[in-house]
C-alpha cells in the first residue's frame, strides 16, 4: 500500500471530520503529542467553521490515534523501531512526518544500502586508470589520450513488475542522468534482462502467467527502446534471460556509459557557504511517490496498487536536459550537480551537502510544480523525471540560467548552501524540516548479518546432487532433434524482437552492436570530434543459475564470462559496474547468497585487475516469499588500442579450420540441456580457474592483436555446439567437425551440451595451424574440430548431414515478434 494511502487511512480512524482531502492532509501532522514545533506551526485539522475549542479536541485525538498507530505507520514506511528510536535519540525529539517521509526514503535499502554497504566495502575499487570511483554518479576511468569514460548500472525491477513501460523507460532515463551529470556524453545503452516464462501459444503455452510474462517483457522492451531511441543513445548489447524464479517479479538492469574528457568531470560535493543551489529540468508532480521505498520491500499480489510509485519520463525533454547540461558545465559556474533520481529531491539534496560537509536550504515554494497546491512531502518525495539540483558560484548564476533559457528548460534557484550541516526546508512560510545531512546519509543503519554465513542445507542438496541424473547419453542420430530444443530456447534463440527495435547505430559510432547481445563496441572520439582510433567494447553479463547452485563460484563465472566477452573482441578488460539483485538478504539463504557472490566478485576482479568503480544494490526481489535467482549482473568495459582491429564472432567464409583452445571441462549442472530435459537446475556448475582465464585472455586477444584469427567466440550457454552453429549462421557457412579426439572419457550430451569456462573457439586458415600450435602450445590447450564448408550443412563425425537452415529459423525467429 502507498505511503500516501495509509496515511490518509490513519486519519480517518481519528474523530476528524470527513473534510477535503486538502483540508486533512499529513504534511503538519505529528506522530506524537509532545514533538515540539519547528518554526511556526498550524493546527492539523481545518479550523474553518469549527470553533477553537473544537479543534483543539481533534488535533490531540489525531496525534493521539496516531501515536497509537506508530507500529503501523513504521512498517509502512519499513523504517524499524530500532531506527525510528535511532532517530528520536540523535534529534533528542520526535521527527514531524516530512522529516520521517525522508528517513523512509533515504534509509530505504535502494538508497543506503543497509544490509549491503559492510560487504560492498571488500569489492576493489583503486586502479591506475580509476578516476572516480563508489559515492559519485557512476564511475570514470581513464583510458589515455586525454580520454575518459564514465559508466554505471542500475537496475529498475520493481517498477517494471507493475508497469512495465515507463518502468523500464525511466531506468534508462535514470541511468543516463547519473553519466551525464559527470559532465559525461552519453554514447551507449546496454541491459540485462531477466522474465517469468512467456507464453508461446503456437506451442499450447497460454497460461495466464506466461501470458502476463509476455506482456512485461514487451512492454519492458518497448520502454527501453521508446526512451533510449528518442534520446539518441544506441543500444548496442546486453542479455535476455527467462526462468520461473522471475514470474513475479523481473529484472531490468540498465546500463549507460559516456565519454569526457580530462579536467572535464563534475562533482556532486556540494561547497562555498552562500552559493545559490538551482533546481533544473521539468517540473515536480506526484508521480514515482515513494519510489525508492518501494524498491526496497517485496513484491506481492497487492503490488499493482504501487503503480503511482512508478515514474513517468520525457526522453525529448531528456535530450534537452543532457546537452543543456553539457554546455552550462562549460561555463565554470557550476561547482556541483546531481540529478534527482531515487528519493527526488530528498536524496540530491542531502547527498550533495553530506559530501561537501555543508548545509542547504531550499523553499519548496519555489520549486516548478506541476500540480497546484503540492504539499511538502509531496515535493520531497517525487520521483518525477528530467531533473536536476546544481550548486552555482554565487554571483555567476547569470551564464548558467542564460544557457538553460536558451534550451528552454526551467532553471530556478530555490535555496542556497549553508555552513550549519544541516537540510533545512521551508513551505509556505513554515520551516518542516530540519534535520542533519549527514544523519540521513553517512549515519544511516548498516546491518551486518555476518561473516563466512553456513551454506543452508537445502542449498547444498541441490549443489551435491548428481546433475546427470535421469539424464541418459544421446546418440549421434539424437543431435538434430536437441538443438532444435535448443535454439528454440529464449534463452538461447536470437532476440530478434528485442534487438530489432533498439536504435544501434545513432551517432555513428557503433562499430559492433552483438548481433547475439554479447558485447557492443564504439569507436571513441576526441574533443574535438575526431575519432581517437581508439574503440570501447562493452558487456552485461551473468548466469544466475550459476550464481543460484554456488554463489561464490557462480559470481567469479559472472566476472570472467564478462571478461570473455571483451576479450573476443579483442579488448583489454579495465574495469565494472556491478548490480547486485537478490532476494530478501533477512534470510538466511539469501544472506549467505549475497555475501559469497560478493567475495567471488572481489576475487575475480583482483586477478583480471577490473576494479568495481560503480554499481547498484536491489534487494527484496520477491513475489509473495519467492525469491528470483541470486543475480549479480556483471557491468564491464574493455579498450581497443586499434579499432581497426575489432573481431567480431561471426565466420565469414568456407575454407577454414575450426579449432577449440583453452580447458574444456563441461558441466551439465545448471545447464540449458538440464533445464529441458529434466525441467530442474541441479548439480556443480562449471569450475573456474581465475589464473587460466587471466593468462588464456592475454593469449587470445594477442591472436586478435596479430591477425591470425578470423573468427573467435566463448563457449557459453548452451554448450559447445550451439556456439559453434551461432559462428555460421549470420554468412550461412556449414560445418564438417569430427569431435571423436575431443574428449573421449565424457558422454556426448556432455561434449555437445555442457557448459563450461575458459573455452573458446576459432577459426582460421589452415595455413595458419602450425603457427597457432606452436603459439599456443605453452598456454592453451589446442584441438582441430574441423573445417567450414560451402553447404549450410553440419557434417558431424561423417554421420548424415543435418541441414542448418531450419535450426537458423528457429534460433531467429523464437523470439521474433513481442
Amino acid at each position: 500500500m502507498l505511503l500516501y494511502q495509509t496515511l490518509s487511512k490513519a486519519l480517518a480512524l481519528t474523530n476528524l471530520p470527513h473534510q477535503p482531502i486538502d483540508i486533512i492532509r499529513l504534511k503538519r501532522s505529528y506522530l506524537c503529542p509532545d514533538f515540539p514545533p519547528l518554526g511556526k506551526q498550524k493546527a492539523l485539522g481545518d479550523n474553518r467553521g469549527v470553533s477553537s475549542s473544537q479543534n483543539r479536541e481533534m488535533n490531540m485525538s489525531a496525534t493521539t490515534t496516531l501515536a497509537t498507530n506508530l507500529q503501523s505507520l513504521l512498517k509502512t514506511l519499513n523504517i524499524t523501531e530500532g531506527e525510528y528510536q535511532k532517530i528520536r535519540n540523535h534529534l533528542n525529539r520526535e521527527p514531524n512526518f516530512n522529516e520521517l517521509a525522508m528517513f523512509s526514503v533515504l534509509w530505504s535499502e535502494h538508497c543506503c544500502y543497509k544490509n549491503s554497504r559492510h560487504l560492498l566495502k571488500l569489492l576493489p575499487n583503486k586502479g591506475p586508470r580509476v578516476v572516480a570511483g563508489p559515492g559519485e554518479n557512476a564511475g570514470i576511468i581513464d583510458i589515455g589520450d586525454g580520454i575518459q569514460i564514465a559508466f554505471k548500472i542500475e537496475s529498475h525491477n520493481h517498477p517494471t513488475a507493475v508497469e512495465p513501460f515507463q518502468g523500464a523507460a525511466t531506468g534508462v532515463g535514470g541511468i543516463l542522468r547519473d553519466i551525464f551529470t559527470m559532465n559525461a556524453r552519453p554514447i551507449a545503452n546496454l541491459n540485462s534482462l531477466r522474465f517469468g516464462p512467456m507464453s508461446f501459444p503456437e506451442r499450447g503455452e497460454t497460461s495466464p502467467t506466461q501470458v502476463r510474462n509476455r506482456f512485461l517483457f514487451g512492454g519492458a522492451v518497448n520502454g527501453i527502446a521508446h526512451y533510449g531511441n528518442c534520446v539518441g543513445v544506441p543500444t548496442v548489447a546486453g542479455e535476455v534471460f527467462f526462468d520461473e524464479c522471475y514470474s513475479g517479479n523481473p529484472l531490468v538492469n540498465a546500463m549507460a556509459v559516456g565519454i569526457l574528457y580530462d579536467g572535464d568531470e563534475m562533482s556532486s560535493k556540494a561547497a562555498g557557504v552562500g552559493n545559490p543551489v538551482l533546481y533544473v529540468g521539468s517540473a515536480t508532480g506526484k508521480d514515482g511517490m515513494g519510489g525508492a521505498a518501494f524498491a526496497s520491500k517485496e513484491l506481492d499480489e497487492n503490488s499493482n496498487e504501487d503503480r503511482p510509485a512508478v515514474q513517468v519520463g520525457d526522453p525529448f525533454a531528456e535530450k534537452l536536459l543532457i546537452e543543456a547540461c553539457i554546455e552550462a558545465f562549460a561555463t565554470g559556474c557550476v561547482v556541483a550537480a546531481q540529478d534527482m533520481g531515487a528519493a527526488g529531491l530528498t536524496s540530491s539534496s542531502c547527498e550533495m551537502a553530506s559530501k561537501g560537509d555543508v548545509g542547504i536550504v531550499m523553499d519548496l515554494d519555489k520549486v516548478p510544480a506541476r500540480e497546484p497546491d503540492m504539499l511538502a512531502h509531496e515535493y520531497l518525495l517525487s520521483e518525477s523525471q528530467e531533473r536536476m539540483l546544481f550548486v552555482l558560484e554565487k554571483g555567476k548564476e547569470q551564464p548558467v540560467l542564460d544557457v538553460f533559457a536558451k534550451w528552454r528548460i526551467p532553471a530556478v534557484v530555490i535555496g542556497e548552501i549553508t555552513a550549519d550541516e544541516n537540510i533545512t526546508i521551508f513551505h509556505k512560510g513554515e520551516k518542516v524540516v530540519d534535520l542533519p545531512a549527514k544523519l540521513l546519509t553517512d549515519l544511516a543503519p548498516s546491518y551486518n548479518r555476518g561473516t563466512r554465513p553456513p551454506e543452508p542445507e537445502a542449498a547444498k542438496q541441490r549443489r551435491t546432487l548428481e546433475a546427470k541424473e535421469g539424464l541418459n547419453d544421446i546418440q549421434l542420430t539424437e543431435v538434430e532433434g536437441w538443438l532444435k530444443k535448443l535454439f528454440a530456447s529464449p534463452n538461447i534463440a536470437r532476440p530478434t524482437g528485442v534487438i530489432s527495435q533498439y536504435d544501434r547505430h545513432v551517432q555513428n559510432n557503433t562499430i559492433l552492436a552483438s548481433e547475439n547481445l554479447g558485447s557492443g563496441v564504439i569507436r571513441l572520439r576526441k574533443k574535438n570530434g575526431e575519432f581517437s582510433g581508439k574503440a570501447l567494447s562493452v558487456t552485461v553479463d551473468c548466469n544466475a543459475r550459476y550464481v543460484y547452485l554456488e554463489p561464490y563460484r557462480g559470481s567469479m563465472f559472472a566476472v570472467a564470462q564478462a571478461a570473455r566477452n571483451l576479450t573476443v573482441t579483442g579488448a583489454l578488460p579495465l574495469a565494472v559496474s556491478d548490480n547486485l539483485n537478490f532476494g530478501n538478504p533477512e534470510k538466511p539463504e539469501i544472506y549467505y547468497q549475497l555475501y559469497y557472490a560478493v567475495q567471488g566478485i572481489k576475487d575475480a576482479c583482483e586477478v583480471f585487475e577490473t576494479p568495481v568503480i560503480s554499481g547498484n544494490v536491489s534487494l527484496y526481489n520477491e513475489h509473495s516469499g519467492e525469491p528470483i535467482f541470486p543475480t549479480p549482473t556483471i557491468g564491464m568495459v574493455g579498450l581497443i588500442e586499434d579499432e581497426r582491429k575489432v573481431m567480431a564472432p561471426s565466420i565469414r567464409e568456407a575454407g577454414l579450420n575450426v579449432a577449440l583452445v583453452g580447458r574444456f571441462h563441461p558441466h551439465l549442472g545448471g545447464s540449458e540441456y538440464q533445464k529441458l530435459a529434466l525441467g530442474r537446475t541441479e548439480g556443480d556448475p562449471p569450475d573456474v580457474d581465475l589464473d587460466f582465464e587471466k593468462v588464456s585472455m592475454t593469449a587470445i586477444r594477442a591472436l586478435i592483436e596479430d591477425q591470425q584469427v578470423a573468427a573467435v567466440q566463448d563457449v557459453s550457454i548452451g554448450g559447445l555446439m550451439p556456439t559453434l552453429l551461432e559462428m555460421t549462421f549470420e554468412h550461412a557457412i556449414g560445418l564438417d567437425l569430427n569431435i571423436e579426439g575431443l574428449s573421449p572419457d565424457l558422454r556426448l550430451d556432455e561434449q555437445l551440451f555442457g557448459e563450461t569456462a575458459g573455452t573458446y573457439l576459432i577459426a582460421y586458415r589452415p595455413e595458419q595451424e602450425a603457427a597457432l600450435r606452436q603459439r599456443l602450445e605453452t598456454t592453451m590447450p589446442f584441438v582441430p574440430l574441423g573445417r567450414t564448408i560451402q553447404p549450410f550443412e553440419l557434417h558431424l563425425n561423417q554421420q548424415t548431414p543435418i541441414a542448418l537452415q531450419p535450426l537458423k529459423d528457429l534460433w531467429s525467429q523464437t523470439l521474433a515478434v513481442l
